[in-house]
């Protein structure tokens, strides 16, 4: 393996364990915790850093192995539907911030779109997991209205934190 690739993999790994402990900050009050979508934060990070290949790792393992782990979120079909979704969030976020140009807007643009991708990705899944009792005003509901301080959050920090990064010449250029 390349000393990158290595890189890479303990950075993912870091950003396993920042998704399974940050649900810990929320998790007294199960409601603001699936608001906030913390464990969303460190996977979309991941996408940014490592690129679409560790993103869509990190996305599909971190809510299953806390499922596995500590019961949270339960497996069928929240955590099942969240590793897709979070999955295509890292693997989005991957691919756009490396084809869109290093700048502001293209950081928005990236982060905006896998979240929105994630989100369908997460709906697709819940209505497979269900067998098609998922309603559209349940993924309504889950994904956008229930779920808009979460949003809110990521659009204000994650950019923050990837510019900060950039600045410290922590995130590769290419690759």
């Amino acid at each position: 393996m390349k000393s990158i690739d290595i890189k890479r993999m303990v950075l993912a790994a870091l950003f396993v364990a920042i998704g399974f402990l940050l649900p810990f900050l929320t998790g007294q009050i199960a409601q603001i915790g699936s608001m906030l979508s913390p464990m969303h934060i460190p996977v979309l990070l991941c996408g940014f850093v490592c690129g679409p290949f560790w993103g869509l790792l990190v996305g599909a393992v971190t809510p299953l192995l806390r499922s596995l782990t500590l019961g949270m979120p339960p497996l069928m079909p929240v955590a099942v539907a969240m590793a897709f979704e979070m999955a295509a969030y890292g693997l989005a976020a991957g691919l756009l911030y490396r084809a869109l140009p290093r700048r502001m807007v293209g950081i928005y643009i990236a982060l905006v779109a896998a979240m929105l991708i994630g989100r369908v990705v997460w709906g697709l899944a819940m209505y497979a997991l269900t067998g098609g009792a998922f309603s559209m005003q349940a993924f309504l509901a889950g994904a956008f209205i229930n779920a808009w301080p979460g949003i809110v959050l990521h659009i204000l920090l994650i950019p923050a934190i990837v510019i900060a990064l950039e600045k410290a010449k922590l995130i590769p250029l290419k690759g």
